[in-house]
């Protein structure tokens, strides 16, 4: 009879641990899902926060509205990003001292007392605490007395934490802080519920708070930040009594309703590491401990950030053991392949032989089949190769004949021009012959000073310049705004062909490199076109490659 209770005992317990390790693995797979969409979720809390700040921005905001819209990007900050969370609370702080509204000044330093602990200031936040005034926040409401109580009870045990000794003067202050917690809150609140958890928790009457826990885990339906907590108290519950599926299970869960809101400062994932390493789950424990290390530098949750630390080294650690043993492996299966594959080319070799010496003549046939066929193949190559270089040369001569075209008429429009130069430098030496011959050396004098002639004969020039090369290159304006941002892009005035800038890319472009040069030619001062050209390369999408890429346009 004993001998069979106890083999009934044992499949029980085989069977309920089966159940639990189903359950696990589905957790598992729904927290590797959202793992891999971290980055959404994250944005979706991002354009949360935006919408709310998009409200700052409204015309005529009183006073008391601006707190309560700052209020409200703090409390979105305030487990995704402390820094930003500090910044409206500080806000708020100088808004409520300019209302002299006594209810969010303490409000808000409660707020901040909040951050200081998280960012594992707590000389800071005891400071802030000490500020405030016991008996006017008796005065204020109830509320903010409950958040003050609350406030001192998280500072002393993560201050105790730190230290790890759960039996000194400050975890035993905490606890004193949640007495008084637990006397003023309502007694059929959660609060009062998840305060009662944690005694009876401290008090090691597991089976009780797991009871408490479990019941408001049952009747938290959304995947908030609140259904986090649940599920990492209860599975700390279960740490405590060393139930190693529980855990996982819970602490998964809660990760899983924590990375949905974009929380950033968790435990879960950081304990749910440490469990995986210890059961030599190396990737899973890296990744999970990766994905913490990332969110608490994110969010600057310091304290997070220095509990990680002590155990990120050992499971990297160990996670580049297992990368190197797994190398080693890999080389060793790959030596072993190798002398495999050369045993097999050994005997295909040998086959070979054999073949060959059965069929000696049939293979002779039959290769000088293949010879045969590869000369008709080659013979057929040959004729389309002819014919493809065919085909280049006629197109060869084509732009060959095009480009004798374009230089005979640019050779034409180059005579022109310099046969109109000279007709009108003829003219203009008459013009100041005759105003010599009459004696009027100061309308001389002023003729040749003036600047008139020089600038319409070089207006006259541009145009000419601007024509000619975009007859060369049309696409000019076009290629090289590819090579700049859109804001950066180069515009040009209506009527005008090319701009200042324009010119000097287009003197680039003909190969005309040499600043000296390129001032001299478009009359522009050496710094003017050294200035230019830095400017262009920095604000380039191709920085230093600019001017090659100049160089392709054309071709």
């Amino acid at each position: 009879m004993k001998k069979f209770l106890l083999l009934l005992f044992s499949v029980l317990f085989l069977t309920n641990n089966a159940v639990a390790k189903s359950e696990n693995d589905s957790i598992f797979q729904v927290l590797k899902y959202v793992l891999n969409h971290k980055n959404d979720y994250t944005l979706e809390r991002e354009g949360q926060i935006e919408e709310t700040k998009r409200m700052l921005k409204i015309p005529d905001l009183a006073l008391n509205q601006r707190y309560a819209i700052n209020r409200q990007i703090y409390l979105n900050y305030q487990y995704y990003q402390i820094d930003s969370a500090f910044l409206y609370s500080k806000n708020n702080l100088l808004i409520a001292e300019r209302l002299n509204n006594v209810e969010y000044i303490y409000e808000t330093k409660l707020d901040l007392s909040f951050l200081y602990w998280q960012t594992g200031k707590f000389f800071e936040a005891i400071q802030n605490l000490q500020s405030l005034d016991r008996n006017q926040l008796n005065s204020l409401s109830e509320e903010l007395l409950q958040k003050y109580f609350e406030a001192y009870k998280q500072l002393y045990r993560y201050y105790a934490e730190s230290q790890e000794d759960r039996n000194n003067y400050y975890f035993q202050l905490s606890n004193l802080y949640r007495d008084s917690l637990r006397s003023i809150v309502p007694v059929e609140s959660k609060s009062y519920k998840v305060l009662t958890a944690e005694k009876l928790t401290d008090e090691n009457r597991t089976q009780e708070s797991g009871q408490i826990v479990r019941e408001l885990l049952a009747e938290s339906t959304s995947e908030d930040h609140e259904r986090a907590i649940f599920a990492n108290i209860l599975a700390n519950i279960y740490k405590k009594e060393g139930d190693i599926e529980g855990q996982k299970k819970y602490y998964a869960l809660s990760a899983i309703c924590d990375m949905k809101n974009a929380i950033k400062e968790n435990t879960s994932t950081q304990a749910l590491a440490l469990i995986l390493y210890r059961e030599g789950a190396i990737d899973d424990a890296y990744r999970y401990i990766q994905s913490s290390m990332d969110d608490a530098v994110f969010c600057n949750a310091r304290f997070r950030t220095y509990e990680i630390t002590k155990i990120f080294p050992i499971i990297d650690e160990a996670y580049q053991k297992k990368a190197i043993k797994q190398k080693q492996e890999l080389k060793f299966y790959l030596l072993l392949v190798s002398i495999l594959l050369l045993f097999l080319v050994l005997t295909i070799i040998y086959v070979y032989r054999q073949m060959k010496r059965v069929a000696k003549i049939r293979k002779e046939l039959y290769r000088t089949n293949l010879k045969l066929q590869d000369l008709n193949k080659d013979l057929q190559d040959s004729n389309s190769r002819l014919h493809h270089l065919n085909d280049e040369l006629t197109d060869v001569n084509r732009r060959l004949s095009e480009t004798n075209l374009i230089k005979e008429a640019y050779l034409a429009k180059f005579i022109d021009l310099c046969s109109n130069y000279i007709e009108k430098l003829d003219n203009y030496r008459r013009s100041l012959g005759k105003i010599a011959n009459k004696g009027k050396v100061e309308e001389l004098y002023a003729a040749l000073k003036s600047t008139k002639y020089i600038d319409s004969e070089l207006s006259d020039f541009y145009v000419n310049f601007d024509e000619t090369f975009l007859r060369i290159y049309p696409t000019f304006v076009e290629d090289f705004n590819t090579l700049f941002p859109a804001e950066e892009k180069q515009m040009v005035k209506p009527g005008e062909l090319l701009n200042k800038e324009l010119r000097i890319y287009a003197l680039i472009r003909l190969g005309i490199n040499d600043n000296s040069k390129i001032a001299v030619f478009l009359r522009y001062s050496l710094t003017t076109v050294y200035t230019y050209r830095s400017r262009f390369k920095s604000k380039s999408l191709c920085k230093e490659l600019l001017e090659e890429k100049v160089m392709m346009i054309g071709r």
